[in-house]
């Protein structure tokens, strides 16, 4: 067991008030745009998941729906609502950024600068812009690392535990928490700290990450492991091939270039100074930025949880670096290019100008909208486009549930391609009267067709030679239009669909779609 006192007494005093000035900070700046842009296409899905609460869903764990369906019930379907969690969770992250660096042994500077270049990383204004499991599993990354770094002076039984325990939240939160735990693993054997393997504390923390996680395995098992035909689907018809130069390239830019910088002088650090804890979390790192390169698929977001330990490792880095007088002067100059950068990127991280501003600032930076999907583009990057579009779509829909007949709307529903447009339906058709929505993609392919006799559908996109399969008579009523939206949301019929030729229920085998 190492000397947990010593460590303690020896750690820097916390820079407590300006790292709760940046927190606040970060939170200002994501309520001040909290709601500009509209839902966005995956926030329609979440909600929609609420009414089908599970130990899991095809394309991801359960806790992140279960702490939706409480802000639901305290709210609503409140925009404002469900955003404030991801910017609460972006904010905390970016105050224990800060602490990581002071238990990594940074002082007063390297607790700032770290805390500051979370703040100023565009890709996490970017996940903590819309709720999904991304900015929570950022946040449980930065709490494991803390809790990494305190079972390794403590090496307490009940601090094993509580590791465990967050690493369990974090896989029912996302699956790829289990990277941060092979990564762990592999760092703890490449280093003096290797010999915890031979104590019980361990052991008990990946038993408890295994309990709390067991539910969601035994859902996956009942369910024929959805989530697995998801990933190979996703990954071999969804996503472009990237190469590890363009990898590394999408690293450097959308965290901010002179982040990355920093992150290197923590690398550097960690393997070069003796920084033996710092080198447990860069072995997390790198394995995982190798485990993506090899993918071949992965997205730079993917690499984003592990961002704040080493943020925080490399401010140590930088500070201890900068520790002589001849060299203090690099600091404020430092802290200002990382703080410049994140304002000239802040508008691709977050709808702090409005669209048309926007695309005219995009165009000026030469900049085009690019996508990790096999999708085509247009003026908008995917993340803002898919926040445009939805109430108009809707509007559409319920023009053709009102030509429908009494009798004929208690047996109607409205069939989506994918998540997003039948999300749009079940949340934001409510208002509006409309009847559940039904699609084949991912998990609303689980919820099926629905109770009841269905022979009327309304029908949002689809190929008209496909529809005209499974229905004698097909009315278009109009076509989407959206300036903004992804490319393959405009244009498509919304059309009432009758006289079906096939069973619903026997049909629904063919329209899944996990992707």
């Amino acid at each position: 067991m190492l000397n947990w006192t010593k460590r303690t007494q020896n750690q820097p005093e916390p820079a407590r008030w300006p790292l709760i000035a940046i927190a606040l900070a970060t939170l200002a700046l994501h309520v001040a745009v909290i709601g500009r842009y509209g839902y966005f296409r995956d926030e329609l899905y979440y909600l929609a998941s609420t009414d089908h609460l599970s130990l899991g869903y095809v394309d991801h764990p359960p806790l992140s729906i279960w702490i939706l369906a409480v802000v639901r019930t305290m709210f609503g379907f409140s925009l404002a609502a469900m955003r404030m969690v991801p910017a609460l969770a972006g904010a905390a992250t970016v105050f224990l950024t800060g602490i990581l660096a002071r238990r990594l042994g940074g002082g007063r500077f390297a607790q700032i600068l770290a805390a500051l270049a979370a703040l100023c990383s565009p890709l996490f204004l970017g996940i903590d812009g819309f709720y999904s499991m991304n900015a929570l599993e950022v946040l449980f990354w930065a709490v494991s690392a803390w809790l990494v770094l305190r079972v390794l002076d403590s090496g307490q039984r009940h601090d094993w535990i509580l590791l465990g325990a967050v690493l369990g939240l974090g896989l029912l939160n996302k699956i790829s928490m289990s990277w941060f735990g092979g990564g762990l693993v592999v760092g703890l054997l490449a280093t003096r700290f290797r010999r915890v393997f031979l104590e019980p504390g361990i052991w008990l923390a990946g038993c408890v990450a295994l309990v709390l996680f067991l539910p969601h395995l035994l859902w996956q098992a009942a369910h024929g492991w959805p989530t697995l035909e998801f990933m190979h689907n996703a990954a071999t018809q969804k996503m472009v091939q990237v190469s590890p130069v363009t990898f590394l390239m999408d690293q450097i830019l959308s965290n901010n270039p002179v982040n990355f910088v920093i992150m290197v002088c923590g690398i550097v650090l960690a393997f070069l100074k003796g920084q033996e804890h710092g080198r447990v979390l860069a072995w997390i790192y790198l394995v995982v930025f190798a485990m993506l390169i090899a993918g071949g698929h992965s997205r730079a977001s993917y690499l984003a949880p592990a961002y704040p330990m080493m943020l925080a490792l490399g401010a140590v880095a930088v500070e201890r670096a900068t520790s002589e007088r001849g060299r203090v002067w690099m600091r404020p100059a430092l802290a200002g290019f990382v703080a410049v950068f994140g304002v000239i990127a802040l508008p691709f991280a977050l709808p702090v100008l409005p669209v048309e501003t926007f695309v005219k600032y995009q165009t000026a930076l030469g900049q085009a909208p690019a996508t990790d999907e096999r999708e085509e583009m247009g003026a908008l990057p995917q993340h803002y486009a898919d926040m445009f579009g939805w109430d108009d779509m809707t509007a559409l829909v319920a023009r053709a549930y009102e030509r429908l007949t009494p009798e004929e709307k208690k047996r109607a529903r409205v069939y989506g391609q994918n998540y997003g447009e039948a999300g749009a339906i079940d949340v934001l058709g409510r208002k509006l009267g409309l009847p559940r929505a039904m699609s084949g993609h991912n998990s609303y392919w689980l919820w099926g067709p629905g109770p009841g006799p269905v022979d009327v559908v309304i029908i949002i996109g689809g190929n008209r030679e496909d529809n005209a399969q499974f229905f004698e008579d097909i009315e278009i009523v109009g076509q989407t239009s959206s300036a903004w939206s992804m490319p393959y949301e405009r244009g498509l019929d919304v059309s009432i669909a009758r006289r079906p030729k096939v069973d619903l229920r026997e049909a629904w085998p063919r329209v899944k779609q996990f992707i």
